[in-house]
């Protein structure tokens, strides 16, 4: 079958692809009160979307927010909801594959199965979706839904994209007999673009997490705590997929971005941004959420940790002049990641200058190929 424009951008040419990372939330993913932290307007995003698209930038993942987490600037209070989101732009871009993000609980499979393909139809295949199984309590409170036992998220899950992926290929009305969903007569027309599915992208930590995500999805997302450690983690992720008969999956990560003329400038605004204006209450209570009070954590790892969560909400810090950070990249991509999404404290503002200045080393260190090319 034909790969489209999303699958040949996220499984082609370049060894380490880009996505910009939500860009739909207030602040972004830094929990920061500097004036010039990001306007999640949606002027601002398609602007972005746009250069994303014109730099060969893969793929934008927006966050799926429903209320801020506090502090001063209550971070990420304001968000634009992902599916529309993705629609809009992918409408006014090219090349670009632009992810939903689905808190699967809280929306019907026959209901996100249409929502999707017609997605996936706006933008001609490049439609991606990034499953949630479950995470902030208060958020499902506010739907007055309640979160299930961790492992058994996942098994929702599974039934859930079942139906989803059973509405797109059935041709006639069908039944579904599952522990969660007993479904008469399901059924939905049109079919996703060009016959195929779109990418499916999932967050995985624990051991239910990655059975589902090497079951069920094209990319494993997880965080990259550090690079000593990541090389062994990719490489027993893609053998537990392939002990599962996913040979296809790829390994994503996440990196926050601060790249200045000198590596000093970075640094300095890197401290000014994450430690002297962080939003300290907003910190706290995701550090709380995380788990970063963990009984035997070392302190200054919780420290460290909580100025990764300031910084780009737990992201790899990635901090320098350009050729600091097209190495730290590079790095990245050695470790066996296929892919990372960035950050910046003001994505348009900064954005053009890492076009700018560490794309085409990016190119040079033979990671990426220059956006003529399509991937």
């Amino acid at each position: 079958m034909t790969k489209v424009l999303g699958q040949r951008a996220l499984f082609g040419a370049n060894r380490l692809k880009l996505g910009i990372f939500g860009a739909n939330c207030s602040s972004g993913l830094a929990a920061t009160t500097v004036d010039e932290r990001w306007q999640a307007s949606w002027d601002n995003n398609a602007a972005l979307a746009k250069l994303a698209d014109a730099a060969g930038i893969e793929f934008m993942l927006p966050i799926a927010r429903w209320r801020g987490y506090g502090g001063a600037t209550d971070f990420q209070h304001s968000t634009l909801e992902t599916i529309t989101w993705a629609c809009g732009l992918l409408a006014s871009t090219q090349r670009l594959c632009v992810f939903g993000t689905v808190h699967v609980p809280l929306v019907h499979p026959i209901f996100a199965a249409k929502q999707f393909v017609t997605t996936d139809l706006v933008s001609r295949g490049r439609f991606g979706i990034n499953l949630v199984c479950g995470w902030n309590q208060d958020e499902f409170d506010m739907f007055g839904a309640a979160q299930r036992e961790h492992d058994a998220r996942y098994d929702y899950a599974d039934e859930w994209l079942s139906v989803v992926e059973g509405v797109w290929s059935n041709a006639k009305p069908f039944d579904f007999d599952g522990r969660y969903f007993k479904l008469e007569g399901a059924v939905g027309d049109p079919r996703p673009f060009n016959g195929t599915r779109p990418i499916v992208m999932n967050a995985a930590a624990s051991p239910a997490g990655r059975m589902f995500s090497v079951r069920r999805s094209d990319i494993l997302f997880t965080t990259l705590l550090d690079l000593e450690s990541a090389t062994k983690s990719v490489q027993d992720i893609k053998a537990f997929a392939r002990q599962n008969e996913n040979d296809r999956l790829e390994v994503f990560t996440h990196v926050y971005v601060v790249c200045r003329e000198t590596r000093r400038e970075a640094e300095d605004y890197h401290h000014h941004y994450a430690v002297e204006c962080a939003d300290s209450d907003a910190v706290e209570r995701l550090a709380t959420m995380q788990g970063l009070y963990t009984k035997g954590r070392p302190p200054e790892l919780r420290d460290k940790l909580k100025f990764r969560i300031a910084g780009g909400h737990g992201g790899l810090p990635v901090v320098g002049d350009p050729d600091d950070v097209a190495a730290k990249l590079v790095d990245v991509a050695d470790a066996g990641f296929a892919g990372c999404t960035i950050t910046f404290v003001d994505y348009l503002k900064e954005f053009p200058f890492f076009q700018e200045r560490v794309l085409p080393r990016l190119e040079r260190e033979g990671v990426r190929k220059p956006p003529n090319i399509l991937h």
